[in-house]
């Protein structure tokens, strides 16, 4: 399902488990967290990599948030599963490419969270978002 691949949903109390990831990377991931978390769906879409905006639009953004919002709630804590980073010579995701998966536990049930990032001038940028979970059925 589109929905529960693209999006995030967090909350205040946000904790996370993160050895192996570097700050900058995690700082993305954390950002993001607290934007969702605060309704602030534009900012991320508008600091998102080119890729994110290639699959999705505004709109598309905003009601797929809203979305796993509903259906997961507010996270509430998650451990880190795998780190990997790429150096890509090709395809949408091509240069450096940073994956991290968690095990996620939301308000309404657990979830596994993987983050796809992109180094685009010096900076890391959300590429791809993808929430798996039985609670989002």
């Amino acid at each position: 399902m589109f929905i529960t691949a693209l999006c995030l949903a967090a909350g205040c109390g946000l904790r996370s488990q993160s050895r192996g990831v570097p700050a900058e990377v995690e700082a993305v991931i954390a950002t993001v967290s607290e934007d969702i978390a605060a309704g602030r769906f534009e900012k991320i879409y508008n600091e998102a990599a080119d890729l994110w905006k290639a699959e999705l639009t505004l709109e598309e953004t905003v009601s797929v948030f809203k979305t796993l919002q509903a259906k997961l709630g507010k996270m509430e804590n998650r451990t880190l599963h795998s780190a990997k980073e790429q150096d890509n010579s090709g395809g949408p995701l091509k240069g450096k490419v940073f994956i991290v998966s968690y095990e996620s536990h939301f308000e309404k049930g657990d979830g596994m969270e993987t983050f796809t990032l992109v180094e685009r001038d010096h900076q890391w940028r959300l590429a791809r978002y993808f929430v798996n979970s039985t609670a989002l059925k």
